[in-house]
């Protein structure tokens, strides 16, 4: 796990979006494993800069919803299919056809996640994972105490997740309580990932996933297991970690040849 602590969000964006960029320059057809929420905003933003100068080239690239709300009508704007056409998919000038998002409104929702599973496999697995993180240290909709092996699925939404969901609608009783997500079993056979987390209200949740025990009470502890997960943040999200100065002199003092610089 490697953590890279930047002065500020922008630049968080800016970082985290040049090692999507430098896989997809290498790997026009790489598959992306596509997050949605405020935190990686600023990286398809960061992506979609690259893309309209006529720099980098989506047209190839597939990608995989992280999740999606069950229920929810397919036309609502917070779908997080119509979030994903919205944010990246129109941005990035990605083929609409080669990007997926878990279907919660099948009539069968266990086969629905078996189909998803299966499609992920065929696109012969993921290359890059964007994560945020939950303020519980949740990773996709896995809530504290999902299983370490566990694949897309059904998961009921923490009551606090609902509350923090709640931004994005009128209100609270709007937020579904369900959603299907891909577990943790399934993030975890990513090639590589990348976490963002901004703020202060996310410090909490950094410090247990990055330097507490790996633990299902913080689903994303589980990447201090993945071979190639790199975690970037903010000051604010750094705020709680005992360790913050070293890495901070690690990512200062890293060998030219293994930098990736900050686009956009």
């Amino acid at each position: 796990m490697e953590i890279v602590i930047l002065p500020s969000s922008d630049e968080v964006g800016r970082v985290a979006a040049a090692q999507i960029a430098a896989l997809v320059a290498a790997e026009p057809e790489a598959v992306l494993g596509l997050a949605t929420g405020s935190s990686p905003l600023g990286i398809y933003a960061a992506l979609a800069r690259e893309v309209a100068a006529g720099r980098l080239d989506f047209g190839r690239a597939r990608g995989f919803a992280l999740d999606e709300y069950v229920g929810i009508p397919a036309d609502h704007p917070q779908s997080y299919a119509a979030v994903i056409r919205s944010e990246v998919v129109e941005p990035l000038r990605m083929n609409a056809a080669l990007v997926q998002v878990p279907d919660g409104r099948a009539r069968d929702i266990a086969e629905a996640c078996l189909s998803y599973e299966r499609a992920i496999v065929a696109a012969g697995g993921i290359d890059l994972q964007i994560l945020g993180i939950g303020a519980n240290g949740h990773i996709g909709f896995n809530e504290p105490t999902s299983s370490f092996a566990s694949r897309t699925r059904i998961k009921t939404l923490a009551e606090s997740t609902v509350i923090d969901n709640a931004r994005f609608f009128d209100s609270a009783d709007q937020v579904p309580t369900h959603c299907l997500t891909q577990g943790l079993g399934t993030i975890m056979e990513a090639r590589r990932v990348v976490l963002v987390a901004q703020g202060e209200q996310k410090a909490d949740a950094i410090a247990a996933a990055v330097e507490g025990p790996v633990s299902s009470m913080c689903p994303a502890s589980l990447l201090q297991h993945h071979e190639h997960a790199i975690i970037v943040i903010d000051e604010a999200a750094a705020a709680k970690l005992r360790l913050a100065d070293y890495y901070r002199y690690v990512y200062a003092n890293k060998p030219v040849w293994q930098r990736v610089p900050s686009i956009g």
